[in-house]
């Protein structure tokens, strides 16, 4: 069959739905999947989608995929993706979850586990082989059971979170897959919770359900304004990133968030190995050393960076866009709502929590930039710009993923997305001449490869 090989991305699969996505599409990806869970001894595939509009006909057809090729399915219907993770980690290994993560409304994708590991990279291109060849297996024995995994999940975190104290927080999902759990979850845990947006609508009529973009907060900080909660969360679409927001609004970044995280998990494993990707804060490595621990500095992409941590046997990993992965007293996966569970958890134990949040590390920072490009040009640029690169010590010049300078007061990065044909760019400076100077330096370096770069905010 043709499939528009685009939508073959380097974490996931994704496109419009009804254009290069479809129902078809979603059959054959089921028989490839199938195909290949069984040659690697897999019989069980957990299938669950969010709350898209298109979700309903491509979880069926996804299903259907599977069946033809001899797969159990179970199906735990519309779920976070973190959900999916739990019941590929606790009723079977392997699963897909039908989601367009923070993407627009007219998108739809496909994250995967295969053998209780995120697939990626060349995994997902034999996938594509696969369905333009028409090389899957038919086979009878295939199945649906249907599997309500939301009270196991439920209950498995609240047996494992505990908050010294009630907190009163506003909880808003943007109307994405995770109010349909977040808000029962915290106040399970004992919250106290003003609930924004948690009606599951594909059309998202409120505002984007991406937590990273500061504009799709606003509505948590004039509600923090006018009540008396002392915090607030947002998740994004699929339910597995997480934004948290101050009472006097500030924004805590994810790389914040490790610092504190880190403190924790560190307390309890003594010497553990703490992974994080490129783009995180130059604060955020002497932090992990102060509190014990092994600071590892990674590639970006949740896939790449769940797969370092099993490498490393890490506790805990974290990126910049707001995936954190806790392995201690966790299964090893990002989950917004867990994260915001182990954050109260934290908070609870202070009787301000907005003193410890306004106590961590910062800088002076831009957000993501990104600077558009055409179709592959991204990895050319970065290449180029490493052979261009000459730094004078005191900077430390890191080429893991793309080109990340350090200074000892602050860093430039610049690399290629996995995702899209843009560059990545952050800058961070521990005063604002520095960052300024870090920026300019970055941008002057960059326009020798790339002479028409244009800088603009992230789509994400």
């Amino acid at each position: 069959m043709q499939v528009t090989a685009s939508i073959f991305k380097a974490y996931d699969i994704r496109g419009i739905v009804a254009g290069a996505l479809n129902e078809t599409v979603a059959e054959a990806l089921g028989l490839a999947f199938g195909t290949v869970a069984l040659q690697q001894g897999e019989r069980s595939v957990a299938v669950g989608r969010d709350g898209r509009l298109s979700g309903p006909g491509l979880s069926a057809a996804l299903i259907r995929g599977l069946v033809a090729a001899g797969i159990d399915v179970i199906d735990i219907g519309m779920a976070t993706t973190p959900m999916l993770y739990f019941a590929a980690s606790t009723l079977c290994s392997s699963g897909i979850q039908v989601t367009g993560s923070h993407n627009p409304k007219d998108y739809n994708g496909f994250k995967m586990v295969m053998g209780g590991r995120a697939i990626y990279g060349e995994d997902i291109q034999a996938l594509r082989r696969m369905m333009e060849t028409e090389t899957h297996v038919r086979q009878d024995g295939g199945r649906v059971r249907h599997v309500n995994v939301l009270k196991p999940y439920t209950d498995r975190i609240v047996g494992d979170v505990k908050l010294s104290r009630p907190m009163k927080v506003v909880v808003d999902c943007g109307n994405g897959v995770a109010g349909a759990s977040a808000p029962a979850l915290f106040r399970a845990l004992g919250c106290e919770v003003i609930e924004l947006f948690s009606e599951v609508d594909g059309e998202f009529p409120n505002h984007h359900p991406d937590p990273s973009k500061p504009e799709n907060l606003q509505d948590v900080i004039r509600v923090l304004r006018e009540t008396d909660a002392e915090l607030g969360m947002a998740f994004d679409g699929d339910g597995d990133r997480l934004g948290i927001v101050t009472k006097d609004g500030q924004n805590i970044f994810p790389d914040r968030q490790m610092i504190l995280f880190s403190q924790d998990v560190l307390s309890r494993v003594p010497g553990g190995q703490i992974i994080f990707d490129v783009k995180c804060s130059q604060r955020l490595a002497p932090a992990i050393e102060a509190a014990g621990g092994v600071a590892n500095i990674y590639k970006t992409g949740h896939s790449l960076i769940k797969a370092r941590m099993k490498e490393l046997d890490s506790p805990l990993g974290g990126e910049m866009s707001g995936h954190i992965f806790f392995k201690e007293r966790w299964f090893g996966f990002d989950d917004g709502s867990y994260a915001g569970a182990r954050l109260l958890e934290i908070l609870s134990r202070s009787p301000d929590a907005n003193a410890v949040l306004n106590a961590l590390p910062t800088s002076h920072s831009t957000p993501e930039l990104n600077v558009a490009c055409a179709e592959g040009e991204p990895h050319a640029v970065v290449e180029q710009l490493l052979t261009l690169a000459r730094f004078e010590v005191p900077a430390k010049v890191s080429t893991i993923d793309g080109l990340r300078v350090d200074w000892p007061d602050g860093f430039g990065l610049i690399r290629a997305s996995n995702t899209t044909p843009v560059l990545v760019l952050r800058f961070e400076g521990h005063s604002a001449e520095a960052l300024h100077r870090i920026e300019h330096t970055m941008l002057d370096l960059l326009r020798q490869a790339k002479p028409d770069a244009v800088v603009g905010a992230s789509a994400h």
